[in-house]
């Protein structure tokens, strides 16, 4: 009984090895069992799924991603079947999961008053904008955003980013991939090794991040609800 349910992981995803013979109604509640003894170890992070050595039906899937939701905070982002390479379907599910969280915090953060600007900024080239700004792709070393408002990249954040230039510390920074030379916003200045160290929280795996102004510093966190509520509240 104590082998039922064995949970298995790697860095983007969780891997529940089922039991074939035990009862479904038994193999449930092994299930809670496991996850609550999981939580304080996956804690709030978000996670492709793969349910192995057990054929489940779409409506026993749904039972125990229900369970496992109700006895755990983790973000169950998609399931996976176990065939192919996992760890890379793993990824590539968390890397949509991100993009998808970084155009809703844009519509949360931009709300009527900003743009969109589609392709990638190569080294030389300048974006400005009197509001907030939405570029879909990368912006290169060597490159420049400068913004009235935020700014959020759905791609690589590599150049140097200026936001909310006319004095607007609360203004936001936002990229999937978040190594930028050189950050500004408002008044404050941070320069690439200065944003690689500072952090309030724990460090965790790479991320969309988010770069805000807190006690006259530029902070960069892993963007979530939590980090965000606590930037609009401030």
């Amino acid at each position: 009984m104590k082998n039922s349910v064995v949970i298995k992981g790697n860095k983007y995803g969780i891997i529940v090895i089922l039991d074939d013979s035990l009862p479904f109604e038994e193999l449930k509640q092994m299930v809670a069992e496991k996850f609550v003894e999981s939580a304080k170890f996956f804690k709030k992070a978000s996670m492709g799924i793969t349910f192995e050595g057990r054929a489940l039906s779409d409506n026993e899937t749904k039972e125990l991603l229900d369970i496992i939701s109700s006895n755990t905070d983790i973000n169950i982002v998609c399931v996976l079947d176990s065939s192919g390479e996992r760890e890379e379907q793993f990824k590539r599910a968390l890397e949509e999961q991100a993009a998808s969280e970084a155009v809703s915090a844009a519509a949360a953060i931009n709300g009527n008053d900003g743009q969109f600007y589609r392709g990638t900024l190569r080294s030389g080239q300048v974006l400005e904008s009197d509001s907030s700004i939405v570029i879909l792709g990368d912006v290169n070393p060597g490159a420049k955003v400068v913004s009235s408002g935020n700014v959020v990249v759905l791609g690589a954040l590599k150049g140097t980013v200026y936001a909310g230039v006319t004095g607007n510390e609360t203004s936001v920074v936002v990229a999937l991939e978040m190594t930028p030379m050189q950050i500004r916003i408002g008044d404050i200045i941070a320069r690439c090794s200065d944003t690689q160290g500072k952090t309030r929280r724990k460090k965790v795996k790479p991320e969309t991040k988010i770069a805000f102004v807190e006690n006259e510093n530029i902070y960069i966190e892993p963007l979530n609800k939590e980090v965000l509520n606590d930037i609009r509240f401030n």
